[in-house]
This record gives C-alpha cells, structure tokens and sequence, in this order.
C-alpha cells in the first residue's frame, strides 16, 4: 500500500487476528501469531497484512475497527443517507471553515451527482441564506439538506393514510399496513412500529406516526422489498439432502480466470463466507510428497492441499452451520492419496463424515440438520456403500474411471481416436472417506433409475445438463427427485464466465456450480437464490420438484400444483443518491433508468425498463408502470437493474438487487442496490410500488 494511502472504511469486508492469511503465514514466524492481525477488502484488492509491536496493540485494532464496522452496518438506510451526504459536504468545503459559499455549493452539487442550472443553484442558496451572510452555517446547513432530501412522493403517500388531524395515528398505520402494503397485522403490531421508528416523544406517547417517523420506518427492513420473515432460517430443513438447492463453487482455488490466475486459500475462505456449500479441490502431486491444488496443465499458481483445507475447516461454518461438501478433482498418485486422506482426518476430525448416518445401511440422504457441523467428500469410492456396515474387504489400491470433468478436459486436448475411458488408481484410505457423494458416470436416466443407488452421484458439463433441461425436463426432475447432480461450466470458459443457473434449477439440479470469482448477472442470480432461509446456502426445492407423481415440464407448463399464476404490477417511482460512475470526472452525472427483469421458466421471462432522466443520480423520479404475468411464482427471480444511460455506447451499471419472487413484499417498498461484486452501496436505493394480484 503507498505512503498516505487513505482506506474507507465502507472498503473493509473484515478483519482477522493472528496469522490468517496466506502472506502472513508464509512471510512470518509463529512467534508473532499474536501481534498479527489482517484486513480484509471486498472485491479483489489485496490483503492489509499488519504486525503491532505488542498482543495487546494487534487486539486493539481489531476490536476496534470490528466495533466501527459493526456500528456502520446497523445504520439503517436514511442514517447512511446523512452520514453521506455531510461526508460530501465536508469535501466540498474546500477552506475547511465549516462554511459553505454558493461556488462551493455548486461543487457540492455535482459531487452528489445532480446538475443544475446557476439559477437554480443561487435559488437554494439565497433560500437557506436567511442570515444573508454570503455562506451557509450551522441551521442553514440543515435547512439546506431539508430541502434536498425533500421526498415529494412520501408527502403523497403520508398525506393519504394521515387521517386524524393531520397526523397518522396508530389506527390509520393500522389500515395502511393492511389495505396498501398487504399485511395481515394487528393493530399491537401498527404500535409497535410506532415505539419502533417515531422521532417526536410527543407524537409516539400518543401512539401518532410523523412524516419522519413514517419515513425512518420505510427505510428499514420492515418497508423492504425483501420480505423480513424470510430472512431467518424458515424452512424445513429435515428433507433428504438432494431435496435442496446446494450454493456451490467451480474451481474454487482460483481468484481470477483458469489460465494464469492466482490459486489461493482466500477463494475458499470468500465463498465459504458467502455461504457456499460445495467446493471444489483440483488435486495433483505436488513437491516434497505434499499434494497441491491447482488447475492442471495451466500456469495457475499451486496451493498446498493442507492449507486449503486447514482455511475450510476454519470457515465452513462461520455464516451456516449446514453442510459441507467437498468435491475432489483427485489426479493424485495413490501415494499422495493417502496423505490426502490423513490431512483430511487429521485436520478436520470429527466433522469430517466417515460413516452413514444410523446403524444400518440407509436408502435416502439424511437432512442438512442431521448433518449440521459436518464435512462430506464428493469422489470416486471402489465399493457399494454397504461396505460401510459389512466390513467388505478391497484391495488398498483398484482403478476406477477418471472424474467427468477431468476427462471431458483431457479429450478436449486428444485428437478424436485417441479417446478413451482413462483409469486412475485409487486407494483405499481415501476411497472410505466418500459416503453420500460417490462420483458416476452418467449413461442415460433409464439406466440410472435401474443401477444408480441414492448416493451414486453425477457431473454434468453445462451443454450436456442445459440440452437434458431442455429436451428431457421431465425426466431429468425425477432422477434429481431420489439423487443428486452436480452441473460445472465448459472448459472452453477460460476466462471464468458462467452460465445462467435458471435452466438447471428448473430442472431440479442441485449443485448448479459457478464460478465465484466472476461478478456478472449469473452471480447476482445465484445470490438472489440462496438470499432467504437464513443465507444458508440450503433452500428446499419446490414441492413439484419433489414429489414423485409430479409431472412438471418448465417448457410445457400443462395444469398441476406449479401453475400459481400470478399478476405483478410494478411501478418504478424514484431513486436515492445513487453513486456517480466515473468518480474522476468533476461533471460526470448519471442519467439513470432502470430495468426490471423476470428469470424463471421460459413463459415467465421478460424484462421491461424506464426511460432515462438527464443529469440526476441524487433523487431521479420516473412513475412508471410495468406489469408482468408470473405462471410458476415459486421458481421465478426479479432483478432491479440501474444503469446509467449513454446514446453512444453500453450502459454502465449503477447498482442492482435480485430477489425470489415468492420473498417479494407487496405494497410501498425501498430496494436496496448493490455493486456488480454483491456488496451493499449504504445510502443508494429504489422506491417502487408493488402488488402481486392472483390472475
């Protein structure tokens, strides 16, 4: 990091102590374990290793900066707003006399992201001026935010339900909650909010709701988008595994694309924190008897086996306590395949799954809460399960088929006759540590319904898994009704693109592997999938998708339980302080407009957009109407998308938020927007009216 170099806190995504990262723990001796601390940035800067001249010092800054963090993630979204906006004008104040003049108001102007003309400008100023000095101070100050962040829609919608002198009393919140935005509410509830969110001491001992109270209220999770009861963990979550959508990584060592990119531990630990629950571990023999990962044949760095899975035993289950899978790639000679499987016993322990659940051989995955806490393997096996329980002796070394995607790697470089099934030894010691996930080959669905057991599992290269959900949907949900299938990118995506997971989820797919690495809308879809049930990483299937009479085709939607045809309305009515795009650029204002996309089954696609607004990213209003018919609700997936215009080129992206359909809220909601990375931008967001209306 250069000398000087400031870091905004906004920047951070955490912080550890000790040696726990990859630069610490290969620069750095054991003996400064507790001086070290590390910080942590979102995105793909690097790492801020740190070393305190004292334990003391090192804990210090960690506490203190997770005390900072902690207090900025619980403002709500107007507090953000305003400790945005005076950071803004602290900038602008150029003397730094705590004053402002209308050239410095101007400034301010633009770098909040709205162009308007002198006389505008002069306008406001000579308005807040009331004490006719020529600058702005103290209460003019805030006068003068007033009348910026003056939301002429909540006035309307305010004045409407504010029915008892003016004010809105408990009663009017009451109708409100229950008429507009369509909860099933009790008026103890309307008091609490109250309690909750009014300002005025006065007005919340009479159990009235202000203008700012009412605001403050839609600003929080209560007047989200997302619906707050889906933000637990709700579901049932007893089901046999391969009932649920799995969060799952492909190449998970990799930070960037599968030719030359680092690998590293820190790509587990950023997708185990984002609640992924299937990684991948390409391993091959490495130097000094010690297997690596690494993506084979390519310049991609190498990480030493141990460590990644000393890195996944640390943070598998930091943000979900569900399950675990680790998916081996195992290019290894039989003599590195046993030290695989001592790191993996050694170093995981009794969370590593070793044995079938119960006393006696099952026929059906147990539940992610059975298997809280616990790591199961994904690889080849040389015996039938029930080895398990019999004691079956095997050879300590036998062949068995390479991995689908290893081979699908290795034709690609052979020429057409010199394919062939290839065989790999592999031993024992490894072989018994795969219990629920034994790697198949697939042939078709009628031989796999009559040979493949419950836990005999398949890999699928997406051309193969998309023409199957196309042309055998029916067919492909019923084989992932009683087993699980995993589905990875082609190897021709060297660059680290993925592909769109919907097609795969409507058939019933579970482990829909991505590339995490690679912010894109395949991501944001993926994101906005495992957003309920607690973030997870579990989320049950569809009823539909379970049941064995069901003969649901997402391509042939005849009448059954799918068929919840819904009528969404949506109307776009304003946004907030959106960030500038070429921060740079002093003159650079957004002209936003947004976009609203629908991703579920092939008759529920369509995207509908905005027209631009010239020159405002600060509070743009657009009041406009779309309306969407929505055939099978409980696949379907909404993206708000806010671009900034251009005539001349692609639009470039503002910010974005993607939720499930069925989590939607209905009524006056806020949208929050977050980066093409994921991450929360604290005071922009969207102002939307939505009402979902049986067809």
């Amino acid at each position: 990091m250069r000398q000087n170099q400031i870091v905004s806190l906004e920047d951070i995504d955490s912080v550890r102590y000790g040696r726990q990262t990859e630069g610490l723990q290969k620069y750095t001796d054991s003996s400064v374990e507790d001086r070290c601390f590390s910080i942590i940035f979102k995105g793909r800067r690097k790492n801020l290793d740190l070393i305190a001249s004292s334990k003391e010092e090192a804990k210090r800054w960690v506490s203190g900066l997770e005390k900072v963090m902690t207090g900025m993630h619980s403002l709500n979204r107007q507090q953000n707003s305003e400790h945005w906006f005076y950071n803004c004008m602290r900038k602008a104040d150029k003397n730094a006399d705590n004053k402002m003049s209308l050239k410095e108001l101007k400034h301010f102007l633009r770098q909040i992201n709205i162009e308007v003309d002198d006389s505008y400008a002069e306008m406001l100023f000579k308005k807040c001026d009331t004490s006719n000095s020529g600058t702005l101070e103290g209460s003019e100050i805030k006068h003068f935010y007033d009348l910026l962040t003056y939301r002429e829609e909540i006035d309307v919608i305010y004045g409407k339900y504010a029915s008892t002198n003016g004010q809105m009393s408990s009663g009017d919140l009451l109708y409100f909650l229950q008429n507009e935005q369509r909860e099933s509410v009790s008026l103890e509830y309307a008091k609490k909010l109250i309690e909750k969110y009014e300002v005025d001491e006065t007005a919340k001992q009479n159990k009235y709701m202000s203008k700012d109270g009412f605001l403050i209220y839609l600003n929080h999770e209560e007047g989200s988008i997302f619906n707050p009861a889906h933000k637990p963990i709700y579901q049932d979550m007893h089901q046999p595994l391969n009932h649920y959508f799995i969060s799952s990584s492909h190449n998970t060592y990799l930070m960037e694309d599968q030719l030359k990119g680092p690998s590293s531990t820190e790509a587990y630990i950023k997708a185990l924190m984002k609640s992924c629950r299937c990684v991948e571990l390409d391993c091959w023999d490495g130097a000094n008897g010690e297997p690596v990962i690494y993506h084979g044949h390519t310049l991609t760095s190498k990480v030493l086996f141990k460590d990644v899975i000393k890195a996944i035993k640390e943070y598998a289950f930091k943000t979900s306590q569900y399950p675990v899978i680790l998916s081996l790639e195992n290019h290894c000679s039989t003599e590195q395949q046993k030290i695989m499987a001592h790191h993996l016993t050694s170093i995981l322990g009794s969370a590593l799954l070793t044995q079938p659940l119960g006393h006696q051989m099952p026929n059906t995955f147990p539940g992610p809460e059975e298997l809280k806490g616990r790591f199961l393997i994904k690889g080849k096996r040389l015996n039938k399960l029930d080895a398990a329980f019999n004691n079956n002796a095997t050879e300590d070394v036998d062949s068995v088929s390479e991995e689908d995607e290893a081979a699908e790697l290795k034709e690609a470089e052979q020429k057409p006759k010199e394919k062939s099934s290839k065989k790999i030894k592999l031993a024992k010691e490894l072989s018994d540590l795969v219990i629920y996930c034994k790697s198949v080959h697939f042939s078709n669905f009628e031989h796999s319904r009559d040979n493949q057991a419950f836990y005999e599992m398949a890999s699928f290269k997406e051309s193969k898994a998309m023409n199957l959900a196309e042309n055998s949907a029916t067919a492909f949900i019923h084989h992932n009704m009683d087993k699980l299938s995993r589905i990875y990118p082609a190897g021709s995506r060297t660059d680290s693109s993925n592909y769109n997971p919907v097609p795969l989820w409507n058939a019933g797919c579970q482990i829909v592997a991505l590339n995490f690495q690679t912010p894109g809308k395949e991501m944001d879809l993926n994101q906005a999938r495992f957003l309920p049930n607690g973030k997870c990483g579990y989320i049950l299937k569809p009823e539909f998708q379970r049941d064995p009479a069901s003969q649901f085709d997402p391509a042939n939607l005849r009448v059954g339980p799918w068929l919840k045809r819904k009528t969404l309305h949506v109307m776009i009515i304003s946004a907030q302080q959106l960030p500038k795009i070429n921060e740079n650029k002093q003159k650079s204002i957004v002209d936003p407009q947004v976009k609203v996309e629908i991703y579920g089954v092939p008759d529920d696609i369509a995207s509908k957009q905005t027209h631009h607004i010239d020159n405002n990213g600060f509070n743009p209003q657009w009041n406009t109407k779309f309306q969407f018919t929505i055939h099978v609700p409980e696949l379907a997936l909404v993206r708000f998308v806010v671009e900034d215009y251009d005539a001349a080129s692609h639009n470039d992206l503002i910010g974005l938020y993607t939720l499930p359909f069925t989590s939607m809220q209905n009524g006056y909601r806020h949208v929050p927007l977050l980066t093409k990375r994921g991450n929360l931008i604290p005071s922009a967001g969207l102002f939307v009216h939505i009402m979902a209306l049986d067809a």
